[in-house]
């Protein structure tokens, strides 16, 4: 009998030894992506209203881009004024474009844009947009800029002109492996053949917010206030995300989005890049400052969106990934007349990716675990959507384009962030961000098809849509189908409501996820 039980051990123990994986078996891959920044001068429809309208209006825009092959590129941007009268202007869309080169650093670029959303109803309607461009490109150690020309149509509305646009182009080089290697270890020693994951990790932060806006000064709201125009002295409740990234050990920039789910009629939105350093750090704590320049507006009085947003705060690391902060700031409209003081707290997530060495520090990590990611884009459908008594409809079928991003907890858990536009019903302009959690099956039918479950909740607005204050929660369920590894087809079937409206909505979704995963790097 004891022979036969430490024969058992031993060949559990042989094959716990066969099951250890190394960096040699982890098949890498790099994705040289793009990040541009564009700004888009384009001619109002002043003559055709009967209110005071700018003659053009600045539009900027981020676009992330990623190549299908060495001259066709795909990706998904937002957009939004800072200048011309239209403050409150946001676009979600996504991108086809072909990039060629003519002669030496001197490229052919094309692309189409199709996306919705809005700021003021009479211009852009339901808030469909198709911008096409062709331009040239001058490239150079993987930075670019461009000049363009294009049209920009909001197709539902009638906003739309010719326009002259100009772009910078930035490098983003992503290393990751085929989802199938999702939520496994493998360990880095100094034995490994490739030197693939030798190459320096990535440090990055991203961050849920809760922000607390103080009117103050000449703050108004916008004409749906009673009266009109009303002095703001309501504390607006703001829900963001943001993510870092670190260009040295203590200095970063960084990407930040906004929506007020509390104090007004739904519908206040921001958006801004900015730059932040660690001016004192500590073992777990940490003392920032960040200075950001964006746009923001909805439900204000109308200004142009360009606005900056100084804050200063400080981190309290609680592990190797995770912390809180608490922060404070000062919110201002440049050249208009929204200002408020601002304080709030984050909660943090820190990580290193794509690599087994500290960029900073230098220091080799024993161990990189794979995590899996998906991205998503879908179609949704939002059936009999209650809107408010501010325009001649009761009611409104939503056309919306998404964009989703699926975290993996483990194999059938997952954190999912959604944040969805209009474009068809007569609501441009109307937007949400949700986020929540997923749970879906293990795959069946020879690992083609999957079921899963979301119940997702946050914020949601604008256009008229009877949203309330824009608390809204979504629960839904849905079936994939695996195309490969990497890439699935889904459709899902949900109902919308929101607590403090007037909206409960079936709706359908139809989209494809492209997954992968991000290597994470462990001491």
């Amino acid at each position: 009998m004891k022979k036969t039980l430490l024969f058992y051990f031993a060949l559990l123990s042989l094959n716990g030894f066969s099951q250890t994986l190394t960096l040699d078996d982890l098949e890498g891959k790099e994705l040289n992506n793009k990040i541009r920044l564009n700004y888009i001068l384009i001619h109002q429809p002043f003559d055709q209203v009967s209110y005071q309208l700018a003659p053009t209006m600045g539009f900027i825009g981020l676009n992330y881009n990623f190549p299908l092959n060495k001259w066709l590129y795909t990706g998904a941007g937002f957009h939004t004024a800072i200048t011309g009268d239209q403050g409150g202007l946001f676009t979600l869309g996504v991108n086809l474009g072909i990039n060629k080169k003519i002669y030496k650093n001197i490229y052919f670029d094309t692309n189409i844009h199709f996306g919705g959303g809005g700021g003021f109803r009479s211009l852009v309607n339901g808030g469909g947009m198709i911008y096409t461009n062709t331009g040239l490109q001058f490239k150079k150690n993987g930075y670019s800029f461009g000049v363009q020309y294009g049209y920009l149509n909001f197709f539902t509305g009638i906003q739309k002109n010719d326009n002259i646009s100009f772009f910078l182009e930035i490098p983003s080089l992503i290393r990751t492996s085929s989802y199938k290697n999702a939520l496994k270890t493998f360990i880095a020693n100094n034995n490994y053949k490739d030197d693939f994951w030798k190459k320096p990790a990535v440090k990055s932060v991203q961050q849920l917010t809760f922000d607390y806006f103080f009117p103050i000064g000449m703050s108004r709201a916008d004409v749906t206030s009673t009266p009109p125009y009303k002095s703001l002295n309501e504390t607006l409740s703001i829900l963001g995300f943001e993510y870092q990234r670190y260009l040295t050990s203590d200095t970063f920039i960084y990407a930040h989005v906004d929506a007020m789910y509390a104090g007004l009629v739904s519908g206040f939105m921001d958006l801004f890049f900015g730059v932040g350093k660690n001016f004192i750090e500590a073992k777990y704590i940490n003392l920032f400052a960040k200075m950001g320049i964006g746009a923001a507006g909805g439900r204000i009085y109308p200004e142009g969106g360009l606005t900056m947003y100084p804050n200063v705060g400080f981190d309290v690391r609680l592990s190797n990934h995770f912390g809180v902060s608490a922060h404070g700031g000062y919110h201002r409209a440049i050249g208009g007349t929204f200002e408020a003081y601002t304080a709030g707290f984050s909660l943090k997530y820190y990580g290193l990716s794509g690599g087994i060495t500290d960029p900073f520090t230098g220091k080799t990590a024993s161990k990189i675990k794979t995590r899996g990611i998906g991205i998503g884009v879908q179609n949704q459908t939002y059936f009999n959507v209650a809107k408010d008594s501010s325009g001649p409809y009761r009611e409104v079928d939503l056309q919306m384009i998404a964009l989703k991003i699926l975290y993996d907890l483990n194999k059938n858990f997952y954190f999912v962030g959604e944040t969805s536009f209009a474009y068809e019903g007569h609501s441009g302009g109307y937007a949400h961000g949700i986020l929540g959690l997923g749970i879906r099956s293990n795959s069946f039918l020879m690992k083609t098809v999957s079921v899963y479950i979301e119940l997702l909740g946050g914020v949601a607005g604008g256009a008229g849509v009877d949203t309330g204050e824009g608390i809204l929660v979504r629960p839904s369920i849905g079936l994939s189908y695996h195309i490969n590894d990497n890439l699935k087809l889904n459709t899902a079937v949900g109902r919308a409501s929101t607590p403090y409206g007037n909206v409960n909505s079936t709706n359908l979704n139809v989209g494809f996820t492209y997954s992968l995963s991000i290597l994470n790097a462990k001491k």
